[in-house]
């Protein structure tokens, strides 16, 4: 641009001089006008939705700094005793005071378009941070959602071993303070490894082996293959405490879990006896479980999951089985 600017004015003025003294001088004359306009937009039009008031005062300023330009170089002109070519007011004057403000109108545009752009990155960015507070409160507020009864009828057992059976008391004690730092620790650490959520989930299942004794049986089986794998924390545990909470236990309650790889994704399985239907009939909030499972899964694998939730029937055997298969790592809100 430079080039062509000095070849115009060298075929204007006939002069070396003129032509390269003319082209340094509207360069750094026209920045710093462009920052004298940047400067008084940021000012004056900080709402980038321009009026039609504004737009006539940019036009206006635009004009007013191309005339800016052209008076100094005719300043500089006659001062230097340079003439142009058949030069006229319109050549000498109009013509160039036209195309400057062209290119300082040229240069608005893309001043307000970029900080429309600007200012719309920043909207989206700070909604997407209010989102992810909502998001991270939402989470914290699942991960709070313990069995209260669960705790309760521990402490109860706790307190009716100490006398007759202080050693089991104190085992259980271990494992209700193993079970209540997992879950703490997840507002902090919201994903974990399989084998630290396994740890967790076994203390869960010694205490509750503790509370019934032989009405419950319980098999834990976990692929080392899976063990090292990423998981939100606690996620399937709700469907474990749904398994206790309305699994049959009128000869003994039986409770499977099994997690294992389902080729790269981990595939968590678990069947208890009993039936659907009545467990869904017999507590009406049973379904508070279940959507805060489907609600961070949603969150931390959306749309890389599969969960359902079934009833078996096996010569008379009936049972409630849950299926949850998770695909990639999951999403972190922390």
């Amino acid at each position: 641009m430079a080039i062509i600017d000095v070849v115009d004015r060298l075929l204007t003025f006939e002069s070396v001089a003129a032509a390269l003294m003319l082209t340094a001088f509207t360069y750094p004359a026209a920045t710093l006008l462009a920052a004298g306009l940047c400067r008084l937009f940021d000012h004056a039009f900080a709402d980038t939705q321009l009026t039609l008031l504004q737009i006539v005062i940019t036009v206006g300023l635009c004009v007013l700094a191309g005339a800016c330009i052209v008076t100094m170089m005719t300043t500089i002109r006659v001062a230097m005793g340079w003439s142009m070519l058949g030069g006229r007011p319109l050549e000498e004057f109009v013509i160039p005071t036209g195309r400057y403000s062209m290119a300082f109108l040229a240069w608005s545009i893309l001043y307000f378009w970029m900080a429309t752009e600007a200012a719309r990155q920043r909207e989206q960015q700070r909604m997407a941070q209010i989102q992810m507070e909502a998001l991270r409160a939402e989470i914290h507020e699942l991960q709070l959602q313990l069995d209260p009864h669960f705790l309760i009828n521990a402490l109860n057992g706790v307190a009716e071993e100490t006398h007759d059976n202080p050693e089991r008391a104190v085992s259980m004690i271990r494992d209700l303070t193993t079970y209540l730092r997992h879950v703490l620790a997840g507002l902090r650490t919201p994903i974990v490894s399989v084998g630290s959520e396994i740890e967790g989930l076994s203390a869960y299942l010694r205490l509750q082996q503790a509370r019934f004794g032989e009405r419950v049986n319980v098999s834990l089986s976990v692929d080392p293959a899976a063990a090292e794998k990423p998981v939100a924390n606690l996620l399937f545990q709700p469907l474990v405490e749904n398994a206790f909470e309305y699994g049959d236990r009128s000869v003994r309650l039986d409770v499977s879990i099994r997690i294992s790889l389902d080729g790269e994704a981990l595939r968590i399985e678990i069947e208890n006896t009993g039936h659907l239907a009545s467990a869904i009939k017999a507590r009406p909030d049973h379904g508070l479980g279940l959507q805060n499972v489907r609600r961070r899964l949603d969150v931390h694998y959306p749309g890389r999951h599969h969960f359902i939730l079934r009833q078996l029937e096996d010569e008379g055997d009936t049972r409630v089985a849950a299926v949850l298969r998770l695909e990639g790592e999951p999403c972190s809100v922390s």
